[in-house]
């Protein structure tokens, strides 16, 4: 009987304390502080705007070699197992507080043997005992602790949008890392190429210094273009062991040299997001940085209303039931039976001004997270309007630097035929070689920026969580 009138008792005061209000303010979404559109310049009328966050990154990136790159980084990279270390440790600190929701059941048993004097005279006793417990449980209701179990589950829930967001840029870091590599190594083909085609200009040059026809001007303009090449070839070839220690950091392992030593070229990764037109900034809030300071303000919104609840009186209990027999053959017998039944309440009356302080405390942190919400939104807004303008005059640039590479080419034909006949002078065929060389450096360097532009539009929106 007893264990029944027990077990209704706590059953009672647990639903009593899930049952209390909450003083909590009600949760609002602040409003955007951007423009309602991103500013789209080339649009795709079939694609909708909520397809770009579920675009998965091995659907982006669909070059069998850097996707092993890529999944090589997503599964042996250091900061992303930080990332993911620290989602975990939220969890438990989140079960931890919600812990606080239920009472703390325990069962002690002891046995007490001790000499005594009274009356004159020392005597022995001993006393064995067994209860199961209650110990402190906050009946809450107030909201107090419910609010400080929403305060961990916010902050954990922004743990979580914090590795989606570090996911996504580790991703978006090793794709540049992998196009950065491409390029150089096509510069470096860039440089072995002018370097035969001034080896040979050179030799021709020294033919002619030694049998009269150039003169010295012209054999010491030609050993400088030389030298000036076969210093891009020590850059490059020096860039190019710098770009593989930087993926193999971001892999967490050393890439085979086959997968490294790809000869891919950048030329043959085309990497293009389907934009839909009128693309709402609603967009913006599936990244997962917004999301995870919307979360920081729904946390700093719950402990609003633990601060508020300080300041009404709290309940708490303490009760056991069990048995208590100075023999232990008769310690379950019913006449042995004890219980104890303890509530308390603690009402705050002076604290010289400390709860109003932390309310002020929890509504400034309130304030100070809308800013970084506003903040974070409109950071994401300048990044998405920024790739988007660089989308349209990236293209350009790159149509017009491949024609003026072109152009270059055929220029420096000519120069070469022109003065082998005799018709100019060499440095007409150097001022056309330096022409043709930096136009072939600065195209490759316009087709990295726009493909890494990409990139970042591919990673602004907010996509590459899935695969």
């Amino acid at each position: 009987m007893m264990k029944r009138i027990y077990s209704v008792l706590v059953l009672g005061l647990t639903l009593a304390a899930f049952s209390g209000c909450s003083m909590a303010p009600e949760y609002v979404r602040p409003e955007m502080p951007v423009p309602p559109r991103l500013p789209v310049t080339q649009a795709n009328a079939e694609t909708t705007a909520q397809a770009i966050s579920e675009i998965g990154w091995s659907h982006f990136y669909t070059d069998p070699a850097l996707k092993k790159v890529i999944a090589e980084a997503l599964a042996n990279n250091r900061d992303l197992k930080t990332a993911a270390l620290n989602v975990e440790a939220f969890q438990a600190q989140y079960r931890i507080q919600r812990s606080q929701l239920f009472p703390t059941i325990g069962a002690d048993q002891s046995w007490t043997k001790q000499r005594a004097y009274s009356g004159g005279f020392y005597g022995t006793g001993q006393m064995h005992s067994i209860a199961v417990g209650i110990t402190s449980y906050e009946l809450d209701f107030f909201g107090r602790v419910r609010n400080l179990n929403e305060e961990a589950l916010e902050q954990y829930l922004a743990q979580v949008e914090t590795h989606r967001a570090a996911f996504i840029a580790l991703v978006a870091e090793t794709a540049r890392a992998w196009l950065g590599l491409l390029a150089d190594r096509e510069l470096l083909a860039i440089s072995q190429d002018t370097m035969s085609n001034q080896n040979q200009s050179f030799n021709l040059v020294q033919q002619r210094f030694e049998g009269g026809i150039a003169n010295s001007m012209e054999l010491a303009q030609s050993r400088t273009m030389l030298e000036q090449v076969r210093g891009a070839l020590a850059q490059y070839q020096l860039q190019i062991e710098q770009d593989r220690n930087a993926l193999n950091l971001l892999t967490g392992t050393v890439l085979p040299e086959p997968l490294a030593a790809s000869g891919q070229r950048l030329e043959d990764h085309d990497l293009t997001l389907p934009l839909p037109a009128n693309l709402p900034s609603t967009v913006l809030l599936q990244r997962p940085d917004i999301q995870a300071a919307e979360h920081a303000l729904k946390a700093a919104n719950a402990n609003i209303g633990a601060a508020r609840a300080a300041f009404f009186p709290r309940i708490s209990l303490t009760s056991s039931a069990g048995y208590m027999a100075p023999d232990l053959g008769d310690l379950f017998h019913s006449r042995t039976g004890v219980w104890a039944f303890t509530p308390s309440i603690s009402v705050p009356i002076f604290t010289g001004g400390r709860l109003q302080a932390q309310l002020e405390v929890a509504e400034l942190r309130k304030e100070a997270a809308i800013v970084n919400y506003e903040k974070a939104i409109q950071a994401a807004f300048r990044e998405v309007a920024d790739a988007l303008a660089a989308q349209k005059w990236l293209a350009e640039r790159v149509a017009a630097q491949k024609a003026a590479v072109a152009a270059s080419q055929k220029y420096y034909d000519l120069a070469v035929f022109r003065y082998r006949e005799g018709i100019d002078s060499f440095l007409t065929q150097l001022d056309a070689q330096r022409n043709l060389f930096a136009a072939r450096q600065t195209y490759v360097t316009l087709r990295l920026a726009q493909q890494n532009n990409q990139v970042n539009l591919f990673k602004a929106l907010g996509g590459g969580w899935k695969e």
